[in-house]
Order: C-alpha cells, then sequence, then structure tokens
C-alpha cells in the first residue's frame, strides 16, 4: 500500500474525521455557497461505494481555522495492488480561498500551500448552483477510476515485457535528464538502482522498463512538490519506448 502524499507545512495540521465533521461552515452569500468538509468527503466516499469501490486508506488536514480542507483517499485496487494504487484527492475553502475540487490518478499530490496534482481533476467555484453541479462533478470523476486503472494495468505490462539493455537504459537516464524527469545530482543513485536495485523484487524484474522505472521511482522520492510532473514525463518518455505512444526507442 502506498504512503499518502498529504503534505502539510503552510498552517494546516494532520486532523480525523470527527474534527472534519464539527468544522462550522460559514454563512452564505448571493453569490457564494459553501459546502461542508464533512459532506463534500461523505459525496465522495458514497460515490466510490456506489462504483463497488472501497476506501482502505486516509489522510486529512485542516487549518486551525478550520477554513480550509485537504483530504486523501486510497481505494482498493484489486487487480494489480503491489504494482499502483488509486487514490483521490481532495480540498475545500470556506474562506473563498479556491474553489472545492477533486483529483484522482495513480499518484496523488495535495498540498496546504494549494498544489493539486492528478491525472482526472475538477473544480467547482462556490456559486449559487454548486449543491446541484457537485454530486454529478464528482460522479464523473469517480466514473473514470476504471479507465485510469485500465490505462495503469497496460502500461505497466509494457514495462515488464520490454528488456532494454545498458545502453538504452542510459539513454533513457540521459533523455531523462534532459527532460528534467531526474536532476543531475540523483543520476549516480538512478545507475546504482539499474544496475543493483535495492529491492529484491526489482531485481527479479530482469532487466526491463519496469525496472528502471522502480529505480526512477526510488530515486525521485521525497521532493513532493516536483513529484506529480516528473512521475507524468517519466510515464510519457518511457511509454514512448514501449511503443505505446506510437513510437519506439
Amino acid at each position: 500500500m502506498q504512503k499518502l502524499n498529504l503534505c502539510l507545512h503552510t498552517g494546516a495540521r494532520n486532523v480525523c474525521r470527527e474534527q472534519i465533521a464539527v468544522v462550522a461552515t460559514s454563512a452564505r452569500t448571493t453569490t457564494w455557497v459553501p459546502v461542508a468538509h464533512g459532506r463534500l468527503l461523505t459525496g465522495i466516499e458514497s460515490q466510490l461505494s456506489g462504483a463497488g469501490l472501497s476506501v482502505v486508506s486516509e489522510a486529512h488536514g485542516l487549518t486551525k481555522d478550520g477554513n480550509r480542507y485537504f483530504g486523501m483517499l486510497q481505494v482498493a485496487n484489486g487487480n494489480n495492488p503491489e504494482d499502483f494504487g488509486l487514490v483521490v484527492g481532495i480540498r475545500n475553502s470556506h474562506d473563498m480561498s479556491f474553489p472545492a475540487g477533486l483529483v484522482v490518478g495513480a499518484s496523488v499530490f495535495v498540498c496546504d500551500n494549494l498544489s493539486f496534482s492528478g491525472e482526472i481533476r475538477l473544480s467547482r467555484k462556490h456559486t449559487a448552483r454548486i449543491e446541484r453541479d457537485l454530486p454529478q462533478l464528482i460522479e464523473r470523476a469517480i466514473g473514470r477510476l476504471g479507465d485510469l486503472r485500465r490505462t495503469q494495468e497496460t502500461r505497466f505490462a509494457a514495462y515488464k515485457a520490454l528488456e532494454i539493455t545498458d545502453s538504452q537504459a542510459h539513454d533513457l537516464m540521459v533523455r531523462a535528464l534532459d527532460a528534467r524527469i531526474v536532476p543531475v545530482t540523483k543520476l549516480p543513485e538512478l545507475v546504482q538502482e539499474w544496475r543493483e536495485p535495492r529491492h529484491p523484487e526489482f531485481v527479479q524484474c530482469g532487466r526491463t522498463a519496469w525496472r528502471l522505472f522502480q529505480g526512477f521511482t526510488e530515486t525521485l522520492k521525497g521532493n513532493l512538490d516536483a513529484l506529480p510532473r516528473r512521475t507524468q514525463a517519466l510515464h510519457g518518455l518511457l511509454d514512448a519506448a514501449c511503443g505505446l505512444t506510437g513510437s519506439r526507442t
């Protein structure tokens, strides 16, 4: 099970569900209609349950005044639970600072500095019709989780099937450097991960694109701000190498 990347460093704190439920919702105006944090959370969970998806891990954060909420829900991935997890990121505000938002993906980053990244994104301003529109937007995003799961399964199966030589791996590393996927300071660590992975299960992968991908992910751990962009760019690089985008390395 992957660790949820809920980053709190600009005034928010980790909280439990009970603390979310008791946050008072600001009074509405003629043009602005706040949604209770707890209501947004339970609405998303209801849609997940209706789609046959169960939450296996969660993390939540609130600012001290309770006006801003950030959350993440990890959803069970029954087909390939060891390869990747499906995650739903949530944010909401009672102080007009940002709209209600939802992201879903295999790798999602949510932060209280307003960074909000994922493969599928939506947001809805707190205007008069938000209570009518929000359930439909949530349903639409959750419905795309199935497509995302299939995309990841196809992608990772291709990575596992493609055997690569040392020279091909090194070429991909240099191209990743040019694409700013990996900083030059991390290149020696990445090379070492390719040659001698620190995790035995990656050694068993053989010399494949999957082994290289795991080397990248291990090397890139730690910088959560840059991770979503780097991960998406990495997929583009390796997808092309595996022929998933109509071209081969």
